[in-house]
């Protein structure tokens, strides 16, 4: 997976960039947390120990040399220990990162670790997770225990810690970054599936299954052209993609785009195994006469995106994602009734829900219901939003999350109270929707 370019960031601006991320999601509080990288050098570079996680610069970071030398102005954190115990298990992973997001901090105190095959990217990108026995933070003893436990299952890169967070280890700090926001998605999921009904995981037929569905083979074209309205495209889904992963819309490791382009049912799609934090203007994708620019690989929904411009001429935006509150319905079967405030109905109607898989053994079904529907579930999988604009499609997406959040919310609260039939009539004819 393209990721970060790390040979040209030194380790200190990339634990920044990256506990930024993760404090500005909400994964982490201002004291709490802890991320390292080693270098080819052997020397560990971590974030400090009580500085504020929200204003990090490179120069807080810390340096603890192969010798055992400390060099900068603060303490390394305190979890130091399990760090170095880490990287002298695992010499081939070269970061860490230890935090306490709200949704594998609550599977942490209930002594359970998340069921990854609930969506199928979730157990491809976090792998197996373990779970390590409680111990003093900041011993030597947690440090102990944390690497027994990862050196017990060498496939662990993940490790729920017992009534106190979660430990991720990577190939880079982006590599482990995906990992962290994949699973902390994957336990709101569950989370949120929970609160709505009961969570429907897949096997690993269907696992195997859809991994055997995904298009691996493209027909190419060469003579790819760029003019100025393609690549002003091209930079609007490179800006919508990272603007959905600041609203937690999108994570690293999942999420696609795309816009109708040209003549016809030519469009421009983003590509797989891109980190959707990092995604820029070359990595999207032309897909001209249902064949893709020569060089490239596009979106594996790439087949469903085509089906759906050619089917839908008003359709000029898709976004497929995963969002953690629609997950929770994209999991359980439950039905998804936006009828909660005019705008959510106004915007999104109806929302069918299709069987895990559909989108490559029924295409046909899948695509024809956006005919009708502004957005549909795909069970397992994602919800897949369209529109006018690619500004349009995102604002969907929104709204859907919003809704979905507000009827999770609203579970434990009292009994639902959508609005009626008579005034969903009312809003059809005022706003001329399905028109």
């Amino acid at each position: 997976m393209k990721q970060l370019n790390t040979q040209l960031m030194h380790p200190a601006e990339q634990l920044v960039l990256i506990i930024s991320r993760i404090y500005r999601g909400g994964m982490t509080t201002t004291s709490g947390g802890n991320l390292s990288i080693m270098d080819d050098a052997g020397d560990i570079w971590i974030t400090p120990a009580g500085i504020d996680k929200g204003s990090l610069t490179p120069a807080d970071i810390m340096c603890v040399k192969a010798d055992g030398t400390i060099v900068g102005r603060h303490r390394p954190s305190s979890e130091y220990p399990f760090h170095r115990a880490l990287y002298k298990i695992r010499p081939r992973l070269k970061a860490v990162i230890h935090a306490h997001p709200p949704a594998l901090v609550t599977f942490s105190i209930v002594h359970e670790v998340p069921d990854t095959s609930i969506i199928p990217q979730a157990r491809a990108v976090c792998g197996p997770v373990g779970f390590a026995p409680y111990a003093l933070p900041g011993s030597e003893l947690l440090g102990e225990k944390i690497a027994g436990e990862f050196q017990r299952n060498p496939d662990y890169k993940a490790v729920i810690m017992e009534n106190h967070g979660v430990v991720l280890m990577g190939e880079d700090i982006a590599d482990a970054y995906q990992r962290f926001e994949t699973l902390e998605l994957c336990a709101r999921t569950i989370l949120n599936a929970k609160t709505l009904g009961t969570p429907r995981y897949l096997t690993d037929d269907q696992i195997l299954q859809h991994e055997q569905s995904i298009p691996t083979h493209y027909p190419h074209f060469m003579d790819v052209r760029h003019p100025s309205d393609e690549r002003a495209l091209r930079a609007d889904i490179c800006r919508i993609v990272r603007r959905a992963c600041d609203q937690g819309l999108m994570c690293s490791s999942y999420g696609t785009a795309s816009v109708r382009w040209g003549r016809g049912d030519d469009f421009l799609i983003t590509p797989p195994g891109v980190t959707r934090w990092d995604i820029d203007a070359d990595d999207i994708v032309q897909v001209r006469g249902g064949m893709v620019e020569a060089g490239k690989v596009p979106s594996r929904s790439v087949a469903l995106h085509q089906e759906i411009y050619r089917r839908n001429p008003r359709v000029n935006s898709i976004i497929l994602t995963q969002s953690p509150a629609l997950m929770g319905y994209c999991t359980t079967g439950v039905k998804f009734d936006p009828r909660t405030i005019p705008e959510s109905w106004i915007f999104l109607q109806d929302v069918p829900q299709f069987p895990f898989g559909s989108q490559y053994d029924n295409l046909d079904a899948v695509a024809e219901s956006f005919t009708r529907y502004p957005c549909a579930f795909l069970a397992n999988d994602s919800i897949v939003v369209t529109g006018d604009t690619l500004l349009s499609t995102f604002d969907k997406l929104e709204v859907a999350e919003f809704s979905a959040r507000s009827l999770i919310m609203a579970a434990p609260v009292g009994k639902l109270h959508p609005i009626t039939d008579a005034e969903v009539e009312d809003l059809r004819v005022a706003f001329h929707v399905g028109e």
